[in-house]
């Protein structure tokens, strides 16, 4: 694949992904469409792997790399899934727009990490207060705090098992990564929905079944190995712009597709995080400019 189509590939599937989650939960079983969209992509990905020759490898460094990944995959996906049901898909993709913010930040305590400049700090501070104008927003909203909450937890759990995992399975293939953290999360999907009360068939409408099958193959197979593919051609800054792009074009998607129309306080909020992300981009395209270049 042409990394051009790869780079729109994961740009799409990134922007439509929390539209599609809304839609796979419309039927009032959050959990038992999570349950099935991931039961799908790691038959899906077992699928691929055999296809194409590979084959899993459980020795301790990919199973750590694997469970490393388990918070980012259930916990994330079952806190956001259980937060579709009250805020609009555009703030979803906002809420996970935060996510370099969060990062950079988190990496700040661990060692050996590279500290944060000036420009960064500025998009974390502008990001604080959009984040603040969301939460306000959502006191007035009325039961939607508890949603946003959720969201945020989600979105963290998804940063600090992204660093987990870079650290943990460096020159893990990108498949086994993927199927392997779907493999160790699928139990907890399966438990999370036997909990939940659901109905053993799990209701969807017609939308939503269709929902579900894309962000199976799309959201989680197919966006994740785009993603990565991306990741090993392009600069990580040329890659970190999807998330500037994503949270605009989710927001377009809501409004015309869903009838979202979210509170005038909540647009500013997320118009003020994407000038957070833009800041923080700017602040990495700045470092690379000033970084000294060391002769062979």
């Amino acid at each position: 694949m042409s990394t051009g189509l790869a780079y729109f590939t994961v740009v799409l599937v990134w922007a439509t992904t929390p539209l599609a989650i809304k839609w796979s939960a419309e039927g009032g079983a959050a959990a038992g469409s999570l349950m099935l969209r991931m039961l799908i992509a790691t038959a899906l990905g077992i699928l691929l792997l055999w296809c194409s020759g590979g084959r899993m490898r459980w020795h301790r460094r990919a199973l750590l790399g694997y469970l490393a990944a388990v918070p980012g995959v259930f916990g994330a996906m079952a806190l956001t899934y259980r937060a579709s049901a009250s805020v609009p898909s555009g703030l979803m993709s906002v809420m996970y727009g935060l996510a370099p913010l969060l990062s950079g930040l988190m990496l700040q305590c661990l060692p050996g990490s590279v500290r944060l400049r000036g420009w960064h700090w500025a998009g974390c501070v502008i990001g604080v207060i959009g984040l603040a104008v969301i939460f306000s927003d959502a006191l007035v909203g009325g039961g939607r705090l508890v949603a946003v909450l959720m969201l945020f937890g989600g979105v963290c759990l998804f940063c600090g098992s992204a660093i987990a995992v870079q650290r943990a399975a460096a020159g893990q293939p990108p498949l086994n990564q993927t199927l392997g953290a779907l493999i160790l999360s699928l139990p907890c999907f399966v438990v999370m929905w036997l909990l939940s009360g659901e109905p053993t068939a799990v209701p969807l409408t017609a939308r939503g079944l269709w929902a579900v099958l894309y962000l199976s193959l799309f959201g989680s197979l197919l966006g994740f190995l785009c993603y990565y593919l991306v990741l090993s051609r392009l600069p990580a800054a040329t890659v970190a712009l999807i998330t500037l792009m994503t949270p605009v074009l989710a927001l377009g998607l809501g409004m015309w597709l869903n009838g979202e129309q979210p509170a005038l306080s909540m647009l500013v909020g997320a118009g003020l995080i994407v000038v957070a992300l833009g800041a923080y981009l700017y602040g990495d395209r700045r470092g690379m400019r000033r970084a000294p270049v060391v002769e062979p």
